[in-house]
């Protein structure tokens, strides 16, 4: 039977439940004879007769009993299961994919995530480590966290963080090797702790910036990692000169296990956004976690 005519086998099960062309036809918001009609029309199709019509009620014949027995219970199910996705309008629930670089991670989201998810059982929430920039559209991530001006402008975009600052810093023991650089043409000649991330297509430059001149430091030295926390680890170590997120090393720099250099240097960058793509219509789940982590100076 074509799929069209679903509705008709549905005004079937309400004539028969019912045992009244008037009361169906009232459930169904149809007229009597419109409701005559479609029956007649389907018992044609079918070669069957379903229903037995007397001047004062409406029962199913034996074919009817059983094509009722067969379609009643599968039609609630549909309507039971049509009924429970409201809750996806009307509360938070499902699932979120999120991709993010790590210090967005640890720094950000899960220091705010971890508050809020106990709240919102229904809510689950997965998160990919990525530093390549990924297409959430075409990877299928219903959100995506990086700085500011790394976010397309086609993207709804929330702040989540403050302006996030680099800086430069070794330990006491590698700085008593070598002498602390004092310009940037200095770090040619120190052990650099350099990341290699897959948008750059190779190691990341350092960036400088300072009176509006900008410099892109190409660095060398024994170790390569993709990750700024293992940096982090290698520099306490000694093994090194880190360019890092300065808000990583604070802790570290006020107890005096690390020392900043070329401080004036620096750069600031737009701190991290989380965005998503603006034609997709928005989840209570993610209303709530966008509220969430949004950034409140």
């Amino acid at each position: 039977m074509p799929r069209e005519n679903y509705n008709d086998l549905i005004a079937f099960v309400a004539v028969a439940r019912e045992g009244s062309f008037t009361r169906a036809a009232a459930q169904l918001g149809v007229s009597q004879s419109a409701l005559s009609h479609t029956i007649r029309a389907l018992e044609a199709r079918l070669g069957l007769r379903l229903l037995t019509r007397t001047t004062r009620s409406v029962s199913p014949t034996e074919v009817g009993e059983r094509l009722l027995l067969t379609l009643g219970p599968r039609f609630e199910e549909i309507e039971s299961e049509i009924a429970a996705l409201s809750e996806f309008r009307d509360k938070p629930v499902g699932t979120i994919r999120i991709t993010a670089a790590e210090h967005a991670v640890n720094t950000v989201l899960w220091p705010k995530l971890s508050k809020i998810l106990p709240e919102y059982p229904d809510i689950k929430v997965e998160i990919t480590i990525d530093y390549g920039l990924a297409d959430i559209v075409a990877q299928r991530f219903d959100v995506g966290v990086r700085l500011g001006d790394q976010v397309a402008k086609d993207m709804i975009a929330a702040r989540i963080a403050p302006d996030l600052r680099m800086t430069v810093v070794a330990a006491p023991a590698y700085f008593a090797r070598s002498a602390p650089p004092m310009t940037l043409q200095d770090l040619a000649n120190h052990d650099c702790i350099n990341l290699r991330l897959p948008t750059y297509g190779g190691l990341m430059a350092w960036e400088f910036i300072k009176d509006g001149h900008e410099v892109k430091a190409r660095v060398e030295g024994q170790l390569v990692f993709n990750s700024s926390s293992q940096i982090l680890r290698a520099a306490l170590a000694g093994f090194g000169v880190a360019y890092i997120p300065e808000d990583l090393v604070l802790e570290h720099l006020a107890e005096g296990r690390l020392i900043q250099v070329l401080e004036e240097w620096c750069p600031t960058f737009p701190g991290y956004h989380l965005y998503y793509p603006s034609r997709r219509q928005s989840s209570r789940a993610l209303a709530v976690l966008v509220e969430a982590l949004r950034y409140r100076a």
